[in-house]
């Protein structure tokens, strides 16, 4: 059996790939306004909002329990609308050696398709693949999504 895995999942929302993408790129930390209920709150830990090479540090109640990541900005790309995140610390790190999130928005009708792409490297095999926090990202999405088009 593989450490190594990878989850995805995708969710189509009403608001345009270009608005989704501005929120995950340039205003993360917007994201705790538009649904308390799952992030509680994101800072900028180093860097510039919207840059490469910075670090956000993210509050968040996953699976009814209050957690913490912090992660790398470790690419941004504007024309395919996708940021790579990289966990570099936080409660995801005890159970996993490595933790990188991508989240892709195309264009779709009137609205759009974000991807969510988990790729992962478990500590030990017995450690479940993050289909929960696929979900929670995914139910994130679907609450900016709403927000975005009211």
């Amino acid at each position: 059996m593989s450490l190594f895995g990878k989850v995805e999942g995708d969710v189509e929302i009403k608001a345009s790939a270009e608005k989704f993408h501005e929120v995950f790129s340039g205003r993360p930390h917007h994201v705790s306004n538009v649904c308390p209920d799952k992030v509680q709150g994101c800072a900028l830990h180093e860097g510039d909002w919207g840059n490469e090479g910075s670090v956000i540090y993210w509050d968040y109640v996953h699976d009814g329990q209050a957690k913490v990541a912090k992660e790398r900005i470790e690419a941004i790309d504007d024309t395919n609308k996708s940021i790579t995140f990289k966990v570099i610390e936080g409660d995801l790190l005890q159970e996993y050696k490595s933790f990188r999130i991508v989240v892709r928005a195309t264009p779709k009708g009137e609205g759009s398709l974000v991807h969510w792409s988990l790729e992962y490297e478990k500590l030990k095999e017995d450690v479940p693949e993050p289909k929960t926090l696929l979900q929670f990202l995914i139910d994130v999405s679907k609450d900016i999504g709403t927000h975005l088009t009211a």
